[in-house]
């Protein structure tokens, strides 16, 4: 009897004790409640039900339920989320902010990825690489809406890059004084890409990025293989494309491009024809062993392999984009405009057998990151939206719904090193929630279904969502009807 009135004791200690912590929240009167909605787990696919969230300075206070927490915000601020699925913020780990030209265009669009529930995106560089670093602050300052950015600033390229606006390198010692350039940018990672630079220097720029500490995402050139650059330090490889020379020896064949007994033409050729699942299932292991996360960008390889068959002159999205900003897709179209049927249909191929891999990087182990590649120079990878087609993608691919959930949340909160403040639904983390009306762990197109997004601790409704885009569609139709009169 003395150890059962013992234990009630304890707990009547313990719960008092739990009244007690709760008297002791300091909030604001700024604070808000959510509450009765469906918080999803991201991390177990798990669902709690019959909480509420209470958010302070763009902060998750605490999660507890209605009662507890209820009497602490009044009714005004309070958010009935009943029967709504509660995820964090999206992630879209690969954009480009990009275009001297078109910096009104890409600002106009900010506010339309909060309104898509993309609440952090990865900026890979662009000829806007300052521009964006100055986004970033202002953004983290609150002074105009817009998802929070983390950026590489400009990318290191070779001499006479087709890209506009790199860091062009001809040897180590103008790589150090470009490293040194964007460790005074305080960029977020540093992006290498393979247009002009050896493959030599290329190995480099990746060896001593990781050296100073800086995450390292890249291009892969046919000169280096995918375990030089992972032993190197590479963090992730940017596009699921170059995943297919690891159905060979693709060690081997990089080493005799590197050695000049090989050509990258007769390279591609060979990848090409002698791709085997099992080979590149061995090869994702050891990737994944090595840390390599994996950014798969199938979108935009999708538009375009499926061009003959929609030609996107209809996408209602387009109503968010500038003519300029548009004017900029003509290019990839011209490339295929003379194509074959035998091509469309290569292309398709080529598609889907990228798309194929993602099930088997999960198995392996890989960390596979959500990137749309949204750009104006990458043709109907529209900003936003296309994040959620990806999603789509994955899923149609073989992952599961949850699967492709932590693509865009704890993935990349993880690959950011920010896994303690953002990317779930948890006490003490970034207040980036999206209110869904359907069931993502049923099918991800539940992302699009918005009911409401909280960006940085800031609360809109769907009517506030549908103001933002509105607004979008005016500034799109202000801008093209003053660049017609100038």
């Amino acid at each position: 009897m003395k150890r059962v009135l013992s234990i009630i004791s304890c707990l009547i200690a313990f719960f008092s004790c739990q009244d007690v912590q709760k008297s002791k929240i300091n909030i604001s009167d700024q604070a808000q409640l959510l509450h009765n909605g469906k918080i999803v787990n991201v991390k177990d696919g798990n669902v709690l039900e019959n909480q509420a969230i209470l958010v302070d300075s763009a902060r998750i206070v605490t999660i507890s339920t209605y009662g507890d927490l209820s009497e602490m915000v009044p009714a005004e601020r309070q958010i009935d989320a009943k029967g709504k699925y509660i995820i964090p913020g999206l992630w879209d780990m690969h954009v480009h902010f990009e275009g001297e030209d078109l910096v009104e265009d890409n600002l106009a669009l900010f506010p339309v990825f909060v309104a898509y529930g993309i609440t952090t995106v990865r900026d890979m560089a662009s000829d806007l690489g300052e521009q964006v670093l100055q986004w970033r602050e202002e953004i983290a300052a609150d002074k105009f809406l817009g998802p929070q950015i983390f950026t590489a600033g400009r990318k290191l390229e070779g001499i006479d890059s087709f890209w506009k606006g790199d860091l062009e390198i001809a040897n180590e010692e103008e790589l150090q004084q470009m490293l040194d350039k964007l460790e005074d940018y305080e960029v977020d990672m540093v992006k290498v890409t393979e247009n002009a630079l050896s493959g030599e220097l290329f190995l480099q720029s990746v060896k001593q990025a990781h050296e100073r500490g800086f995450l390292v995402s890249a291009h892969v050139p046919l000169d280096l293989s995918m375990e030089d650059l992972a032993a190197a330090g590479l963090s992730s490889i940017e596009h699921a494309s170059y995943l297919l020379r690891l159905g060979t020896d693709e060690y081997r064949i990089a080493h005799e491009v590197a050695n000049g007994r090989m050509s990258p033409s007769e390279a591609n050729t060979y990848y090409a024809g002698h791709f085997d699942q099992d080979t590149a299932m061995l090869h994702y292991q050891k990737l994944a062993d090595s840390g390599l996360a994996i950014t798969p960008t199938l979108i935009g390889g999708k538009q375009l392999a499926y061009y003959d068959v929609d030609n996107h002159a209809d996408d209602d999205f387009r109503k968010y984009l500038t003519d300029r900003f548009t004017s900029n897709y003509q290019w990839r179209i011209d490339r295929i405009a003379d194509s074959s049927p035998e091509q469309w249909q290569a292309r398709k191929e080529r598609y889907q057998q990228i798309a194929a891999q993602l099930p088997y990087l999960q198995r392996a182990g890989m960390t596979i990151l959500a990137g749309s590649d949204a750009a104006a120079l990458n043709t109907f990878v529209y900003p936003a939206l296309s994040l959620h087609q990806e999603l789509e993608l994955f899923q149609e691919a073989g992952l599961s719904p949850l699967q492709v959930l932590q693509t865009a949340t704890i993935n990349g909160a993880a690959f950011m090193g920010k896994s303690s403040t953002m990317g779930t639904v948890e006490t003490g983390k970034q207040a980036d929630l999206v209110l869904l009306n359907s069931n993502p762990l049923k099918d991800v197109g539940a992302t699009q279904d918005i009911f409401a997004v909280m960006n940085d601790g800031q609360y809109f409704d769907r009517r506030a969502l549908d103001a933002l885009l509105e607004h979008a569609s005016q500034r799109k139709t202000q801008l093209d009807q003053e660049r017609l009169t100038r």
